[in-house]
């Protein structure tokens, strides 16, 4: 029997509650597909650091590195220095595991949960890799004579050829398996977005992408400054198939493409670094304001699970999490996925387990 050993981090907020859907919807799935696994929580979170200021040491990631997965809740806390701990925690696995390919699937699952009019399941099915590693979040830069009048703050974007070819090269792989998946006529497409027109060294963007699109001529090649993108994911979302951008780009598009398919609270993520422990988490923060409330919507974190089981190569199992949550979604019992629902946070994950069994 196959068997995971999967590092679990709740995290604060609403992160517990999610994940705790999650892990209910694992549970569901493995019992039908007749695999094991093995949880390992680690307990680092905001809350966890006002109690002992501990961050994550080393050696946990040392450990980590020896895991199938990690899953993650949500990290931040309102009496905490922002990005104290996120950076520990996130960026700890970011950068010490090398994930260097954030994947966030835009996948509308029930046409009355889009905002804009018009568009269907069949307009809006398009994933965005971002590079995850490199970009102005590689925390490089500072402050000099801060909190005076004469204050300077640095931020350096750091983008290497290795960083923008490997994302790139994953971004036409994986442009090429959706359209296998689809059959004959399923176009292969990936479009780079970055701001080369005005950012000069994003050059080194334009041309790894166009390296790395020769050894792939099946596949259709197109470019899109960000402010365009964020215009056409609006006004013509069926255009994209495959996204490849940068770190920052990829943050900000990725949110307006959750609200495409919904909202946050539906929108999954994979911190990837392939054939390597990687993690999985939903996209949302940890709403502070909902902790304890069972209100969030856990679907995020229920895909996060999905798109973990589908990295492992449990493909089925990963197809029946997905189905599950379009059924529950397409069923209109869950008017919105967000806090207002009207569904809790404990009845929804019981409505996936559900619709998985039932299937």
């Amino acid at each position: 029997m196959t068997s995971y050993d999967i590092g679990v981090i709740p995290g604060d907020g609403i992160g517990p509650a999610v994940l705790k859907e999650g892990l209910k919807v694992l549970e569901a799935v493995a019992a039908v597909e007749g695999f094991a696994y093995q949880l390992i929580e680690y307990p680092y979170s905001g809350e966890h650091y006002l109690k002992t200021k501990d961050l994550v040491p080393d050696r946990v990631i040392d450990e980590w590195r020896t895991l199938d997965a990690v899953l993650l809740g949500a990290i931040g806390h309102p009496d905490v220095e922002p990005g104290l701990v996120e950076r520990s925690v996130i960026l700890g696995l970011r950068f010490g595991l090398d994930l260097y390919i954030n994947l966030r699937p835009i996948k509308l699952y029930a046409e009355h949960l889009c905002p804009l009019k018009g568009k269907t399941p069949a307009d809006i099915d398009f994933v965005v890799v971002r590079e995850n590693t490199e970009g102005l979040y590689s925390q490089i830069g500072g402050h000099l004579k801060k909190g005076t009048p004469d204050e300077v703050a640095l931020v350096n974007g750091v983008y290497t050829w290795k960083g923008c070819e490997r994302a790139s090269r994953y971004a036409f792989e994986l442009a090429r398996q959706r359209a296998g998946q689809r059959g004959t006529g399923g176009r292969a497409k990936v479009t780079l977005v970055d701001k080369a027109n005005a950012l000069r060294p994003h050059d080194i963007w334009t041309r790894a992408y166009a390296q790395v699109a020769r050894d792939f001529p099946e596949v259709e090649t197109d470019h899109a400054y960000v402010d365009a993108c964020c215009m056409w994911m609006i006004k013509n979302p069926e255009w994209f198939d495959v996204i490849v951008t940068t770190n920052m780009f990829g943050d900000i598009i990725t949110d307006l493409g959750a609200m495409l398919q919904g909202g946050m609270g539906i929108a999954a993520s994979g911190n990837i670094h392939p054939g390597k422990t990687s993690m999985f988490e939903p996209i949302h923060g940890s709403a502070p304001k909902y902790t304890g409330k069972n209100v969030a919507c856990p679907l995020g974190a229920i895909s996060a699970v999905g798109m973990m089981l589908d990295f492992l190569g449990d493909v089925q199992a990963a197809a029946r999490v997905e189905q599950a949550v379009a059924d529950l979604l397409r069923s209109g019992a869950v008017p919105s996925a967000d806090a207002r629902s009207g569904v809790s946070t404990s009845a929804m994950g019981d409505m996936v387990v559900e619709r998985l069994r039932r299937r």
